[in-house]
């Protein structure tokens, strides 16, 4: 999904108002769906750059400007289609107070729906020494940051300096086909790059990763690659982009696949359909190699009965499912509370909760 700005919390816009969201599944389509792309377009770069690099299909939705209350307009239209999973807004406010304001406002975005995931630039012009703070300022669990700019061909020609957000988008997509979203999207070359915006060194890799920063770098002989996994999050269970999206994923697919199950006879045959269920799906990402043990039992466990769910939590309309997992990296368990009562899917850390409708 990619847009065109974003800011802080704002009312509710009308329906009527809100732009619409274009589906892509080539290249070739911008020009006929979106508009010709032009000198000095962060949209269409990124949308470039996502298929470059092995992007399958996406959204984008066109802003009127780079007001918060357009982004505010562009992420609800965007709020009831299911099938997203990645968030890019390569083109953020000119003032870096602003922009930051902005991408907080995406990563609120994936935290309140639960299942998805912002891919967030630095500002253009951000120096080694700067872009550390702007990690920290933003907070959640649910995005990660990449630096520095890409440098590209442009539309007419000449070289371009674009935010990297489409070309990280592409090939986290790519990856989650082909290896599984468990593969951390890292050491992997990212295509239609000619040049960084900054050549970084082992020295500024040492200090940004633990920042939260992920770093692009330029190897000899090996390409520009995307060296870093890190999410935003200060949280030791949340801090890698393959084990977040790992928990992410896995409530999408808690929300399709329960559907089903919806207006069910809260009793001991649901619970036991719901494990069943559970143990199948992570069953098959053990197999997929997301998750890590000897067995099964070490590699997670599904709880859901008369202990996880008294009768005060079943009068609210509610099903909760204790679920553990040891993911591939780190190797360590983190507990999950699956919640089923009335709002969408979503993940959160250490004694974390899945909510599932």
């Amino acid at each position: 999904m990619f847009f065109g700005t974003m800011a802080s919390p704002t009312p509710k816009i009308a329906k009527e108002t809100l732009p619409t969201p274009h589906m892509l599944s080539l290249w070739s389509q911008f020009p006929s769906h979106i508009g010709e792309p032009r000198r000095g377009c962060a949209l269409a770069y990124a949308v470039r750059g996502f298929f470059q690099n092995g992007g399958h299909w996406c959204y984008v939705v066109v802003l009127k400007d780079r007001s918060d209350s357009q982004l505010a307009a562009g992420l609800q239209a965007i709020a009831d289609l299911p099938s997203i999973d990645l968030i890019g807004v390569p083109d953020l406010s000119g003032k870096p107070a602003e922009a930051l304001d902005q991408q907080q406002m995406v990563v609120d975005h994936c935290e309140d729906l639960g299942n998805r995931f912002a891919i967030l630039d630095s500002h253009l012009g951000d120096a080694p020494a700067e872009i550390g703070a702007r990690g920290s300022a933003i907070t959640g669990r649910n995005g990660a940051l990449y630096y520095p700019w890409v440098r590209v061909n442009g539309f007419t020609g000449d070289l371009e300096t674009v935010p990297p957000c489409g070309h990280v988008a592409g090939v986290i997509n790519r990856v989650d086909r082909t290896r599984g979203v468990h593969k951390a999207p890292a050491n992997e070359v990212l295509s239609g790059v000619i040049d960084l915006e900054y050549r970084l060194t082992n020295h500024d890799q040492e200090s940004l990763n633990p920042q939260g920063v992920n770093c692009l770098r330029a190897f000899p002989g090996r390409g520009i690659r995307i060296w870093g996994a890190r999410t935003l999050s200060s949280q030791s269970d949340w801090m890698y982009v393959n084990v977040r999206r790992l928990f992410l994923t896995a409530a999408r697919w808690l929300d399709w696949n329960l559907l089903e199950m919806d207006f069910e006879p809260n009793d001991s045959r649901l619970w036991a359909r719901i494990e069943r269920k559970l143990t199948e799906f992570f069953a098959e990402q053990y197999r997929m190699g997301a998750l890590k043990g000897a067995s099964l039992k070490e590699a997670f466990y599904v709880k859901c009965d008369a202990e996880t769910n008294p009768p005060e939590l079943r009068e609210s309309g509610q099903v909760i499912t204790e679920i553990g997992l040891a993911p591939a990296v780190p190797f360590e368990f983190i507990v999950v509370r699956l919640i089923r009562g009335s709002r969408g899917a979503s993940a959160s850390g250490n004694s974390t909760t899945v909510t599932t409708t």
